[in-house]
């Protein structure tokens, strides 16, 4: 699966989790809703605060899967394989849900930084991205039955300003750091680090709405809204 800066990958055709085929580019009658529960393989709260705010109603099971970097993986190729795996963790376990999971990498130079192990971790990462720009890549994917049916990633580019050590050890010494890749949070004081973004916000917190939401949408899963005969949000 491709990688599009600010936008989802282009792939030609994905399966549907009622086990028809179509193109992601066809015109014409949208997929009847589905009567499957959606489950969010993700422990995360931004990404829970970013779909319930897009209207999807969902269930919380994390996978338990554990993220290893491969020799020679890039970082969209990571982000590709762990949402997958995570996708299809959860569907085997509950096959009769739509599984939705997702993984998140930053991206500096050669380095893939993922979660900081500890605050001198966190200190390390923040120092590399100061007064840098660094590619954060969404990947998420999306299981039925146990099996994969589409995985997109979407990536954003971020600049930090420079970084005093002073500033660096308070916010680290804040603990915002620590459960985030690249050990930052645009969505609270990291965003004072933040001098521009190339691509959408969201992404850079763990989920990129629009694609997850037209993705999710081939598969019959709509906002509540949508569902209600209300529109969009």
């Amino acid at each position: 699966m491709g990688l599009r800066r600010g936008a989802a990958s282009g792939n030609k055709s994905v399966t549907r989790c009622d086990g028809a085929a179509r193109t992601a580019w066809s015109i014409g009658t949208p997929p009847a809703m589905s009567e499957h529960k959606l489950i969010l393989a993700s422990g995360s709260p931004r990404r829970h605060e970013l779909l319930r705010r897009a209207g999807i109603e969902f269930e919380i099971v994390e996978s338990g899967v554990e993220e290893l970097l491969r020799v020679g993986e890039s970082g969209a190729e990571f982000a590709l394989r762990m949402a997958a795996e995570k996708a299809i963790a959860v569907s085997a376990a509950r096959p009769g849900a739509i599984v939705l999971a997702a993984d998140t990498i930053v991206a500096c130079g050669a380095r893939i930084l993922g979660k900081p192990a500890d605050p001198a971790e966190a200190r390390a990462m923040l120092s590399a991205l100061a007064g840098v720009t660094h590619t954060v890549v969404t990947a998420f994917a999306i299981a039925c039955g146990g099996a994969l049916a589409e995985r997109i990633a979407v990536s954003s580019r971020v600049t930090f300003r420079t970084l005093t050590a002073a500033e660096i050890d308070a916010y680290v010494a804040s603990g915002e750091s620590l459960d985030k890749a690249g050990a930052y949070g645009i969505q609270g004081r990291g965003a004072d680090f933040i001098v521009a973004v190339e691509g959408t916000r969201d992404n850079v917190m763990g989920l990129p709405v629009a694609e997850v939401i037209a993705a999710l949408a081939r598969h019959g899963v709509a906002p509540k809204t949508d569902r209600d005969g209300m529109g969009g949000h």
